[in-house]
């Protein structure tokens, strides 16, 4: 691992991988309902410190991703397989949080699959994905800001417990007590 790594344009940069995420993301999106892509893009029961929180940790975010986009991935070391290991596993978690989301009816909280070891599956197996992607770079500053727009994502989540709160009341509140906020035990 390195402080901060050669930015530069690349044929292995990080862009790969986030290149994969996004097209998958992308072929699923348009595979489902246009209920269920409004559902999972749904904001209208955030307050304005929500939002702007969320706007805050979008900054990092993207400035996470630009990182990322210039940093060569560091093929011709052990830190590139076990990166490439941890994205695939948040990459496939995340496919099937997605396929989990959109089974359930718009109606009731997610609540089966993933959804019953993580409130947030979605959110949880994004950051795995992007912690491998972290790794397979091998940069300490990239895995910095990694961590502060995952400290902001906290404030997404919280936002959506509320929303959910509000729009599906006692089930997602004993939902809420059964299942923990991150995984297992968080």
């Amino acid at each position: 691992m390195t402080l901060i790594p050669e930015f530069k344009i690349g044929l292995w940069n990080g862009w790969i991988p986030l290149c994969l995420l996004y097209l998958i993301f992308g072929i699923l999106l348009v595979s489902f309902s246009k209920d269920v892509v409004k559902r999972l893009y749904d904001r209208s029961g955030w307050s304005k410190r929500q939002k702007v929180l969320t706007v805050v940790g979008k900054l990092f975010a993207f400035i996470f991703l630009f990182l990322i986009i210039f940093s060569p991935l560091k093929i011709d070391s052990i830190i590139f397989i076990i990166g490439t290991i941890i994205y695939f596993i948040g990459l496939i978690g995340f496919i099937i949080a997605l396929f989990n989301y959109k089974k359930t009816p718009l109606n009731q909280p997610v609540t089966k699959g993933l959804y019953r070891i993580s409130r947030h599956p979605q959110i949880l197996t994004l950051l795995i994905l992007y912690f491998g992607i972290c790794i397979a770079i091998g940069s300490w500053f990239i895995l910095l800001i990694f961590f502060i727009f995952s400290l902001f994502t906290h404030f997404r989540i919280l936002a959506e417990e509320k929303a959910c709160l509000e729009q599906y009341g006692g089930s997602y509140r004993e939902y809420m007590k059964k299942i923990a906020r991150y995984f297992l035990f968080f």
